[in-house]
């Protein structure tokens, strides 16, 4: 998506696998200049900005470094992999005053802006339940990515990757499936939840939870991973519950994605490309159900409803129309290219993109606590405003 905008040159390129450098150099031009250590690209004068799609692990150290060299970083979601890193990057870019922007690209879809326009006009009144979902039934999606037959200690800088963890010999399933391990990536949490809670913030305006549970488990993909292929997490936000599900064999479509937003005047649900409105606006009166009630008790019960609520006659006037608003952005519309286009002008305007550092981790420490209260079997508090857990 970078390279496909203007004014956009790539320059440099990193991997630890030998394979991706020379598609790099295939793609790009023999002239671009590759390397396996980070840092001779941070040392470079013509690079003014990176893009880090590294495993989660890696995340916050080249981030941090980036900044400090004088770098724009767009970092990948989650921003941190543990929690203790997430005030650290803030802080890194604060002192920098550099440009942080976090790359989970439903902050830049119309979908999300579109329910953020209408849930602020009270479209479904006041929200109460928010339920959303992103189930995949793929093996590629249940991150069985494919390992080339070439891949060894030769080809792969297998000590430098292991180098923020535990050391292990060298391990191309390990490498290539990352999101597999708690190693290296967050599971469904970092993956998943996080693009989820990002949607959720942007549609609403919240600051995140105060109070998280999850549970899951290993239910289908037995193939050595260490994280949960179903995972369900509840929320306690300040003026709704929110329910978060993955399911890695739902045995629904390839990607079944979605949220719900519940209100008091009706239900609105957002999907990759389309968001759809149920107004439901709130009774005008209560009803009521007297039946095992005296006589005396009935018609005194009725008097008083009848003068708190008068009785109205039916007209065609009166119906409801049973209708669904439907939003649909144009055709042309693609969330990821925007998200890159909002982080290039924020580079060149210096005016950041609100998915900065503060937001990414307002995103990703309730999804990280999901994995702790699943593991530690406890409910989780967070603090969404210092950002702080307990």
């Amino acid at each position: 998506y970078a390279t496909s905008l203007p004014s956009v040159k790539l320059v440099a390129a990193c991997d630890l696998y030998k394979g991706r450098l020379e598609h790099c150099r295939e793609v790009w031009g023999a002239d671009l200049f590759t390397t396996r250590d980070y840092r001779e690209v941070l040392n470079r004068n013509d690079v003014d900005a990176v893009i880090i799609g590294t495993p989660d692990h890696w995340h916050s150290r080249i981030t941090i470094d980036a900044l400090r060299a004088g770098k724009d970083v767009y970092c990948e979601k989650p921003m941190v992999q543990k929690l203790e890193q997430g005030k650290q990057v803030i802080a890194a870019q604060k002192e920098s005053g550099k440009i942080v922007q976090i790359g989970s690209q439903y902050a830049s879809s119309m979908v999300y802006q579109k329910a953020r326009e209408l849930l602020a006009a009270g479209a479904i009144g006041k929200i109460n339940l928010v339920e959303a979902w992103l189930d995949r039934n793929t093996a590629i999606g249940a991150w069985q990515y494919s390992i080339p037959p070439d891949a060894s200690p030769d080809t792969v800088d297998w000590d430098r990757y292991v180098e923020p963890t535990v050391k292990r010999p060298f391990d191309a399933t390990r490498f290539f499936r990352w999101r597999n391990y708690r190693d290296y990536g967050t599971g469904v949490a970092g993956d998943l939840f996080v693009h989820l809670l990002t949607g959720l913030h942007v549609a609403t305006g919240s600051a995140g939870p105060s109070r998280i549970f999850a549970t899951g488990g290993l239910r289908y993909w037995n193939d050595g991973r260490d994280v949960p292929d179903v995972m369900l997490a509840t929320m306690d936000y300040p003026e709704f519950n929110l329910v978060l599900r993955v399911n890695f064999k739902s045995g629904g479509t390839i990607e079944d994605f979605g949220v719900k937003f519940t209100g008091t005047e009706g239900v609105m649900s957002t999907g990759f490309t389309e968001l759809k409105l149920w107004r439901q606006p709130a009774e005008r009166e209560p009803g009521y159900s007297i039946e095992t009630f005296s006589k005396d008790t009935r018609e005194k019960f009725l008097a008083e409803y009848r003068a708190k609520y008068p009785q109205r006659t039916p007209t065609p006037g009166g119906m409801a129309a049973q209708t669904v608003e439907t939003y649909t952005p144009p055709r042309s519309h693609n969330a990821h290219l925007e998200h890159h286009r909002n982080f290039y002008n924020a580079v060149r305007s210096r005016k950041p993109f609100f998915e900065d550092a503060v937001f990414g981790f307002r995103a990703a420490g309730p999804a990280l606590l999901t994995n702790t209260s699943l593991w530690e079997n406890r409910a989780c508090g967070w603090d969404p405003e210092t950002m702080t857990a307990s």
